[in-house]
């Protein structure tokens, strides 16, 4: 660990570069930035990976290998991934993953009310009280829902807009409204979207771009 002045001496002598790019005076460090020291790499930057994953029915959302069925056989080849949206062990759909924590709190913190769009299929086609009742908010315990879009798709399938995530949510708003999911699937977080990917397949994205 070098002092304060003995970095500065090697800031003034050019001797400093912070991810390819020379320094000449003190600057304000990533936690994934690259430090090299007259040619030699003194902290190796961070690279960072963010995925979009088709996540099968009948697995659960966590990487901890203790849990049964858990998701991460499916990403064997990547380290420190946290979960950005959890979906339940019957749901399937996107999920994103990262190693990037502030990317994942952008995505999770609800006060950035991000949209999440799911397709779900359920036991009976919908009357127009469902509907309304669904859109202005549903009491699921202590809990009444915030208000939501929800449109007929076709017979008993419809699309669900929700900009919460509470547990379960949508499943038992649609309980209390006496009406069972058959299935559910997300097809949207914010601008990322499922688009083709096949269940069980993940395929890396770049911040808010999806890659092709």
């Amino acid at each position: 660990m070098l002092s304060n002045k003995r970095a500065q001496e090697l800031i003034d002598q050019g001797l400093v570069e912070i991810d390819g790019i020379k320094i000449y005076e003190n600057c304000l460090l990533e936690e994934h930035s690259e430090i090299k020291v007259n040619g030699k790499i003194e902290r190796k930057g961070k690279e960072f990976v963010y995925l979009k994953f088709n996540k099968p029915a009948g697995f659960e959302s966590s990487l901890n290998a203790a849990i049964p069925d858990n998701i991460g056989l499916f990403f064997n080849a990547y380290e420190n991934l946290a979960i950005a949206g959890r979906l339940d062990k019957h749901s399937e759909g996107l999920m994103l993953l990262s190693n990037d924590g502030k990317w994942v709190e952008n995505i999770c913190n609800p006060k950035f009310e991000k949209e999440k769009e799911y397709i779900v299929t359920l036991d009976k086609i919908p009357n127009e009280d469902f509907f309304t009742n669904f859109r202005n908010g549903v009491k699921i315990g202590a809990y009444l829902t915030s208000p939501c879009i929800c449109e007929a798709i076709e017979n008993n399938k419809i699309k669900v807009i929700l900009k919460e995530g509470k547990n379960r949510q949508i499943r038992r708003m649609c309980k209390t409204l006496n009406y069972q999911v058959l299935k559910l699937v997300r097809i949207r977080i914010d601008q990322i979207v499922l688009q083709n990917l096949d269940v069980g397949e993940s395929k890396k994205i770049y911040n808010d771009l999806i890659i092709i």
